[in-house]
């Protein structure tokens, strides 16, 4: 059965997601270097060395990809601002040239009757920032702050909904704990910094749109289903402690004002002195809406051969996986969307804001004809329906991503896209499962 529009509440949004340094094109407009460049450029780290400098160049052809949206009768856009396009140093001189695209981009989205869903913080710090530490610095909120406020007196006023950050874990543990992600530290004094200053990070972005009025303010926080490889005690443990890092960190913080033990154990010794007070100034304070970005489960075993916490290690899961390797398993975001309604947010509105899966596609005779896509999708969508009908207050659900873009660590080698993109051309084709969408997402 293929579930459609009807086959959710009457105000469900329809939408697609993007984010700033995969698609723009950071060459472009004036935009100052990120660390992701400078990551990218350090042998080793991304696949080819490939960087953002050209990426879609969604910069010059935003237009037509806008279209594609209309097209293809979504209903929301969710994009991310840089903060390097806006601040080519992270502070002081304004780049006027970067606002102005904002503000374009905006004017588009809504002629298009799109409904605009802002990201502030979608992993791209500015390089001149992460010389002085970026997120492990101490006064990281406050330039995060300053930069907020001058792209909200831009745009904010005409935004649907505005998201802090996207998925801090990223931002913080990927980055600096496993070093896979920009700045590539490992670093458990870097990583536990970060951990906390994000979410302090993302209480002054709170603080200071609360103060101008905004009601639409939430962070898009991503979630993985942490399986034990056994039912050995050690192992059931070793599962509970990665989903204390992963899954609780964050969204006990904000709900909560703590931190979960099972992650204090290993971070506490390294945070700031006087975290705690945090809690109270910044991070601990309502939300309009919480974004729920899920993908996969993974599952975990004790390492009896590990010397330092978190003495863990991920094992082979037995499910089918998509091109990034990741085990496709659509209850863990039933899973997630009912335990955040019990153990955390209540009746708070609650979006998908990423879900989808990377595929080798390619084009053939013209079309791209990815079944297992549309099949990933249904079977997501399937959980969503299951979570809205036990009462989660579900308003919507974004497509990661709406075209092939760049994929980080992987470089242009994995396509998650509904819009296929060749990277030679830059030519669009919607895939298959863009049309299965566009045909779902109709309004009788």
């Amino acid at each position: 059965m293929t579930l459609t529009r009807k086959d959710f509440p009457k105000d469900f949004l329809f939408g697609a997601a993007t984010a700033a340094y995969q698609i723009e094109g950071s060459q472009f407009g004036g935009a100052g270097p990120t660390h992701w460049d400078t990551f990218a450029a350090t042998p080793g780290n991304v696949v080819r060395a490939q960087d953002g400098a050209i990426a879609c160049d969604h910069y010059h052809r935003y237009p037509q990809d806008l279209d594609l949206l209309k097209d293809g009768n979504f209903d929301a856009y969710r994009f991310s601002t840089s903060w390097a396009r806006v601040l080519p140093e992270g502070r002081g001189q304004v780049n006027q040239e970067g606002l102005d695209f904002y503000d374009r981009l905006t004017d588009a989205i809504l002629e298009r009757g799109l409904k605009p869903f802002q990201t502030l913080y979608h992993w791209e710090m500015p390089a001149a920032l992460s010389d002085l530490g970026g997120w492990t610095n101490p006064d990281v909120h406050n330039w995060f702050g300053d930069y907020v406020e001058i792209i909200d007196d831009k745009i904010g006023d005409r935004m649907q909904g505005i998201a802090t950050i996207n998925e801090p874990w990223c931002t913080a543990f990927l980055s600096h704990f496993h070093g896979i992600h920009a700045p590539g530290l490992r670093d458990i004094r870097a990583a536990s910094r970060a951990m906390h200053f994000v979410l302090k990070a993302h209480g002054e972005a709170m603080n200071r749109l609360r103060t101008k009025g905004r009601q639409n303010l939430g962070i898009a926080l991503n979630f993985e289903y942490a399986n034990p490889a056994s039912s050995a005690p050690k192992d059931i443990a070793a599962a509970k402690t990665e989903d204390a890092i992963y899954n609780r960190w964050f969204i006990e913080a904000m709900t909560k004002g703590t931190y979960p033990a099972e992650a204090l154990e290993g971070l506490e010794p390294h945070l700031p002195k006087g975290w705690q007070d945090d809690m109270k100034t910044h991070i601990h304070q309502p939300l309009d809406w919480l974004g729920v970005n899920y993908y996969t489960r993974k599952t975990h075993a004790h390492d009896p051969q590990a010397h330092a916490w978190p003495y863990t290690k991920p094992v082979t899961g037995h499910r089918a996986t998509t091109q990034m390797g990741w085990e496709i398993y659509p209850e863990g975001l039933h899973h997630f969307l009912t335990r955040l309604k019990d153990d955390y947010v209540g009746g708070l509105p609650v979006y998908v804001t990423e879900n989808g899966m990377a595929w080798e596609d390619n084009v053939k005779d013209g079309a791209v004809h990815d079944p297992e896509r549309i099949q990933f999708i249904q079977d997501h969508l399937a959980a969503m329906k299951k979570a809205s009908d036990e009462g989660v207050n579900l308003q919507g659900f974004f497509y990661w991503s709406l075209f092939d873009n760049y994929e980080w660590a992987e470089g242009f080698d994995k396509r998650f896209g509904v819009v296929h993109v060749d990277f030679e051309t830059l030519e669009r084709t919607p895939k298959a499962s863009y049309n299965m969408l566009k045909e779902s997402q109709k309004r009788v």
